[in-house]
């Protein structure tokens, strides 16, 4: 599962719209999406936290499975997880 899916944008518009849907969605993500129809595969766990003006969490992707050189991790690292910010600041990080 990767947080670029793109039934995941219509699961996070729907938490912004639905405040029981972000509650379910917080205290059992599993069965949240399941019944949205995205199923977590089997021993995945999944955490939902919400990022506020206060509170940012950096989420740490898997270390790579092959050796990358340090140039190739700094080409990696340059554009990595950039993305337009729902942030009231819009901003992708603080």
């Amino acid at each position: 599962m990767s947080e670029n899916n793109p039934e995941l944008a219509k699961i996070f518009a729907k938490a912004w719209r639905d405040p029981a849907f972000k509650a379910a969605l917080i205290a059992n993500p599993a069965a949240a999406l399941k019944a949205e129809g995205i199923d977590v595969p089997a021993g995945m766990a999944v955490t939902v936290v919400e990022n506020t003006d206060k509170h940012f969490h950096l989420v740490l992707p898997p270390s790579p499975t092959d050796e990358l050189s340090d140039e190739a991790l700094s080409d990696v690292a340059g554009g990595m997880g950039m993305r337009p910010s729902p942030h009231p600041h819009g901003c992708n990080a603080f």
